[in-house]
C-alpha cells in the first residue's frame, strides 16, 4: 500500500516546487492584455506576453519580445532594471506604455517571468 502512494506523492512534490516563484523586475502595473499587432501609442499602461528572443548583449537594458502576432522592442532602462539574468526564449509578461515612435517601442515599467 505504501509503495502505491510514493509515486503520486513524489509527482505532487516535484510539480509543486516551481509554483509561486514568478520573478518580478521593476513595478508591474495593471492594464489590458494586448497582442503585439494591436499595440498603439497611449498614455495608459498595457500588458504584453511573449518570448524574449533578443536582448542587449552588454547591459540588458532592452529586449525584443515576440508573440504570435509579431515583435516589439521593450526598453527597460527608464524603469531602472535590466534583464541580464533572464535567459533568451523565456516567456515574459511586460507592463508598460507604448511610445509613438515608428516602429512602436514598449517602455517597460515591470517584467514578470
Amino acid at each position: 500500500m505504501a509503495r502505491r502512494l510514493v509515486l503520486p506523492a513524489a509527482l505532487v512534490l516535484l510539480c509543486g516546487c516551481g509554483l509561486g516563484r514568478a520573478k518580478v523586475l521593476g513595478h508591474f502595473a495593471s492594464g489590458p492584455l494586448v497582442s503585439v499587432a494591436r499595440l498603439k501609442p497611449s498614455p495608459r499602461a498595457v500588458i504584453v506576453r511573449g518570448a524574449m528572443i533578443e536582448k542587449c548583449p552588454i547591459a540588458g537594458c532592452w529586449f525584443v519580445l515576440r508573440d504570435a502576432t509579431g515583435t516589439v522592442k521593450v526598453d527597460t532602462k527608464a524603469a531602472g532594471f535590466t534583464v541580464t539574468d533572464v535567459p533568451l526564449n523565456t516567456v515574459v509578461t511586460v507592463s508598460g506604455k507604448v511610445s509613438g515612435s515608428q516602429p512602436p517601442v514598449l517602455a517597460a515599467s515591470g517584467v514578470r517571468y
